[in-house]
């Protein structure tokens, strides 16, 4: 792979994952039957943010900029799919509005607390977050291309929550930055690593 291609591909795919988010709720907006096009936006962007970090790591231009893009952008294309789903299922997010209030609260403090701490956001790609992206994905798609099992929506707010929670006890133990911690397990270990460095 010439090292140019190696560079800019996988940026390339956090790209088009930025450009999909607020594309989202204009297609739900002003497409008639909108169906096809919203399911493949989304297997689009779950894809890109599956290969972008696989095709980074395995041609070695991983970055510690490319992880922080990578999560960021992951908010930017969700948010913009709540909205699309916001569009087309009004009724079943207003039911839905405590929980999610809940789940937006959780984003921010996690938000906040690694700019505190760190100063910039943090880029753990546990387990349970890529769990979670598979399972959002999963009731996105049965709710904008099938208009049926919601009880998905629930699942996967439920499920954001919680990984916000594991996310947030993992800054809380780290003493330092760091991408790719998988499990609060690692996050412990780590934290003895990190804090036997500056002892």
């Amino acid at each position: 792979m010439k090292p140019f291609l190696a560079k800019y591909i996988p940026w390339s795919l956090v790209g088009l994952r930025f450009c999909l988010g607020p594309a989202m709720p204009l297609v739900a907006w002003q497409v008639p039957n909108p169906q096809g096009w919203m399911g493949g936006m989304l297997v689009a962007g779950f894809l890109s943010d599956v290969f972008d970090g696989i095709l980074a790591r395995r041609w070695g231009t991983a970055t510690g900029k490319l992880r922080v893009a990578d999560t960021s952008v992951d908010t930017v294309f969700y948010i913009g799919v709540a909205v699309a789903l916001g569009l087309r299922h009004w009724p079943e997010i207003h039911a839905r509005l405590a929980p999610l209030a809940g789940l937006a609260a959780m984003e921010a403090i996690r938000f906040l607390f690694d700019f505190w701490k760190y100063g910039r956001i943090s880029s753990y790609h546990s387990y349970l977050a890529k769990s979670w992206g598979i399972v959002l994905v999963v009731a996105t798609v049965s709710a904008l291309c099938f208009d049926a099992a919601y009880w998905l929506l629930s699942l996967a707010i439920v499920w954001g929550i919680v990984c916000d929670a594991e996310g947030l006890t993992m800054s809380l133990l780290l003493p330092q930055w760091t991408h790719d911690v998988k499990s609060l397990g690692v996050a412990m270990r780590l934290r003895g690593e990190q804090l036997g460095r500056t002892t």
